[in-house]
């Protein structure tokens, strides 16, 4: 495997912590790790609540990265709770397009990792609507 996705997949297999926060909210199911164009990588873990009002990995840690100062991304990479890879959600397809929205058919997705499969955003939105 290439030594950028590895890096994504280690970062986000770390951040991996499926628990109970409460009776309400479960978190850490779902990790991510998104890299940015200077080479950082922030890592992210879904959050889930009762009153649908939960967050996404891949947004939660684009988040991250924006409270960082930085805004343009190079990778993608989400893990599910076996380890599984998964492709990111229509909200967080928008978010990265909203981000990049001149370029982002330059963010690369990860969506196999057994077969080192991966897309460009453009390719899981193909038809953006602005």
């Amino acid at each position: 495997m290439d030594q950028h996705w590895e890096a994504l997949y280690l970062a986000a297999k770390k951040a991996l912590n499926p628990r109970v926060v409460s009776k309400f909210v479960e978190a850490g199911g779902v990790a991510a790790a998104v890299e940015t164009v200077s080479g950082k990588i922030y890592v992210g873990v879904c959050v889930d609540t009762a009153c649908t009002r939960g967050i996404c990995a891949e947004r939660n840690a684009i988040f991250h990265m924006l409270s960082e100062g930085e805004c343009e991304i190079r990778r993608v990479l989400a893990v599910g709770r076996r380890g599984n890879i998964m492709p990111p959600c229509g909200a967080c397809r928008e978010l990265m397009t909203q981000l990049m929205p001149e370029r982002y058919g330059e963010i690369e997705i990860m969506v196999d990792l057994e077969n080192e499969t991966v897309v460009s955003l453009a390719v899981l939105t193909p038809s953006w609507w602005i």
